[in-house]
């Protein structure tokens, strides 16, 4: 009788090799909650009706990251979780044409709950514009305060 490999012996999936591109990568975001607490204390900030932009330029020589706030008001932990998703997925892009050490932080308010990705990325981009951070470039970064270290 010939022996028949097993089947748990078989191939291994291939291993991801890199995030897919919707994903924030670690570097983008803000993740101590005193660099929360700077923004949000001392950065300029303008309100949507779905959501908050906070911004603050530093001096620190880096890309511009971003983090989110989405409490229990926007809803229970599947809603605000789908509403993480798509802001990280709007934030991408609009990241990489900010001024290098731009600092966002994007409150989410109960309205987004209910909003399509269209209409966050709508809120946000106007936030944005009201900040003179648009994301095509034509922003400028005077318009976000600087923080000098």
């Amino acid at each position: 009788m010939e022996a028949v490999p097993s089947s748990c012996l078989g191939r291994a999936a291939p291993a991801r090799a890199a995030p897919p591109p919707t994903v924030l990568p670690r570097a983008l975001r803000i993740t101590r909650p005193q660099d929360f607490r700077l923004v949000l204390r001392r950065g300029r900030r303008a309100g949507r009706r779905r959501l908050v932009v906070h911004a603050l330029a530093t001096s620190i020589p880096r890309p511009a990251r971003a983090g989110l706030v989405v409490g229990r008001g926007v809803g229970p932990a599947v809603v605000r979780h789908r509403v993480s998703r798509r802001l990280r997925h709007l934030l991408r892009p609009r990241l990489e044409a900010l001024p290098p050490g731009t600092d966002l932080v994007v409150r989410a308010q109960a309205p987004a709950a209910d909003a399509t990705s269209v209409e966050l990325g709508e809120d946000l981009d106007a936030a944005l514009a009201r900040l003179g951070l648009d994301h095509h470039g034509s922003g400028s970064s005077a318009a976000a305060p600087r923080l000098t270290d």
